[in-house]
């Protein structure tokens, strides 16, 4: 090897350190929050839109995941890479001085953009870098990024909460956000970008305000003391459906549609990326949810309360490498309804808990859960890609993606009215 493919070499591994670095960040945001939120309820009060700390995020950062990916194919990769990156930590800089609950709510939908920006745009980049063979060692990468950072979010969220400030969890990603930073903005070499088409800036603005009055209808249902009337709220659920239909409507005559509608009409992809909304809107709300049950109805430490997690995110993250492994041989179907099965069982089981129940019995249905969505989540992804051709590879497992984010986001929003309504009704 020359002296100049020996540094082409060591600048690759740099930017992919740097890629995986933003990916952790972005990815563990998504779960550090909810072990210091009952702190955060105590200090600004707030409870009826808890929800909505954790559904800005996840509702900016889905949303705009396919416009940051247009954008990179339009105008390269580094500079979009590096203005998503930009606002992720302008928003945690932000969320971290908040004041109020409604700032905090409006600075998390900032560090929510920029992350829909730095999970596509470093797969791309990722593409750009590695040839086939190499992209699949790649991607065990960053399933292990996305497993440790599902295990370490609410633990550590939990130690600083506890050990030092609530803040401390937005304002550790500055340090450790300059490093992606420097390493892909030093020695990422850009591609230039195809300067064709442009990008489908109507219909995210339609699809995330049809996304936006759903979830803000179902958080202001069946509330006592809610801040809408219910004419209002019937009114948010009209707005949601007309935006629907006038989304389908843009998306089937634009050029370059932000989701492409004619992949549903594929029974696989259709039937896939169903299951996976639902799943999404069972599985978010439980990571949302869980550790403030186990906090303001159990009484227990917010380090407990993020402890009690870490079997759904273990059996999620082992069952995913063995499903990788074995579902060659045992086939696509086995592996979804097996873990459609652990699922539900899981979820049952909570709902029958008791509060003398203890937290090992909690942490059995979890890890029962995390089993299931182990063997299912990969299992559709795979179902899903192979379904459509090579060229439409990217387009597909995009939208499995962003539906089962869609679904997350739903579910929590939805929970989140079902928690504010029992608060407000003083039941449990």
């Amino acid at each position: 090897m020359s002296f100049f493919d020996r540094l082409r070499s060591s600048h690759r591994a740099l930017v992919t350190l740097g890629i995986l670095g933003g990916s952790f960040l972005a990815a563990m945001e998504a779960t550090i929050v909810a072990t210091a939120m009952p702190t955060v309820v105590a200090q600004f009060g707030g409870l009826n839109h808890y929800s909505w700390v954790f559904s800005g995020y996840m509702l900016t950062s889905t949303v705009t995941t396919p416009v940051w990916g247009r954008i990179a194919d339009v105008h390269g990769r580094r500079r979009p890479y590096l203005v998503a990156l930009a606002l992720f930590l302008l928003g945690s800089l932000l969320s971290g001085v908040s004041t109020s609950m409604t700032q905090l709510i409006a600075f998390r939908t900032v560090q929510g953009i920029g992350a829909g920006g730095l999970l596509p745009i470093g797969m791309v980049i990722i593409g750009d870098m590695y040839t086939l063979a190499e992209r699949a060692r790649a991607q065990a990468l960053f399933a292990g990024v996305w497993g440790v950072s599902s295990i370490a979010g609410p633990l550590i969220g939990a130690i600083l909460t506890e050990s030092v400030s609530w803040r401390l969890i937005f304002f550790i990603n500055l340090p450790f956000g300059l490093i992606p930073a420097i390493l892909v903005g030093k020695y990422l070499i850009d591609k230039l970008g195809q300067g064709r088409g442009d990008v489908d800036y109507v219909g995210a603005g339609v699809l995330m305000g049809t996304v936006t009055a759903l979830m803000l209808a179902l958080t202001q249902t069946g509330v006592p003391d809610a801040s809408l009337s219910p004419g209002v709220v019937k009114a948010l659920y009209a707005v949601a459906v007309v935006l629907a239909i006038v989304f389908v409507a843009l998306e089937r005559r634009t050029a370059h549609p932000i989701l492409p509608l004619s992949l549903l009409g594929d029974r696989m992809v259709a039937t896939t990326t169903c299951t996976g909304t639902l799943l999404g809107l069972a599985i978010f709300g439980a990571l949302a949810f869980v550790p403030l049950y186990v906090q303001s109805a159990l009484g227990r430490s917010a380090r407990e309360a993020g402890s009690v997690l870490t079997p759904l995110l273990l059996g999620w993250v082992g069952m995913s490498i063995v499903t990788g492994r074995m579902l060659p041989r045992v086939g696509f179907r086995s592996f979804i309804v097996g873990g459609l099965v652990c699922v539900s069982l899981g979820f049952v089981g909570l709902a029958a808990l008791q509060p003398s129940s203890g937290l090992l019995v909690m942490q059995g249905y979890l890890g029962l859960m995390g089993i299931g969505m182990g063997m299912t989540m990969l299992s559709l992804m795979l179902a899903v890609q192979s379904a459509v051709v090579r060229e439409r590879l990217g387009v597909a497992t995009s939208l499995s993606q962003f539906t089962r984010s869609i679904g997350g986001a739903i579910g929590v929003a939805a929970m989140g009215a079902v928690v504010a309504a029992s608060a407000a009704s003083g039941g449990n």
